[in-house]
């Protein structure tokens, strides 16, 4: 018995985007929190992540808002934003 065309095909690999994974270099304000070193988008929002935890800025009654503190007020420009505004809010901080 024949196999199909589609059956001999190898699944196709998926590389990650290269655009999430050059490394950009964060502002003065957001060095603070990851520090200064080149990192790609994906680390950014990960460090970020790590800092909001370790200082716990999450709020208790909404899981989804951060409370921001001294350093991440200089980066998102109000006391309290959603999980969803961050991203964007990082991505102004960044340079290529």
């Amino acid at each position: 018995m024949a196999t199909t065309a589609k059956a001999a095909k190898a699944p196709k690999e998926t590389k990650p985007n290269a655009g999430f994974m050059k490394p950009l270099t964060p502002s003065k304000e957001l060095a603070e929190v990851i520090g200064a070193e080149p990192v790609p988008r994906t680390e950014v929002t990960k460090k970020v992540w790590e800092y909001i935890k370790a200082n716990k800025l999450q709020d208790e009654a909404n899981k989804r808002n951060i409370n921001a503190d001294a350093k991440l007020e200089k980066i998102f420009g109000k006391p309290q934003v959603t999980m969803f505004e961050m991203t964007k809010l990082l991505s102004a901080h960044l340079k290529a």
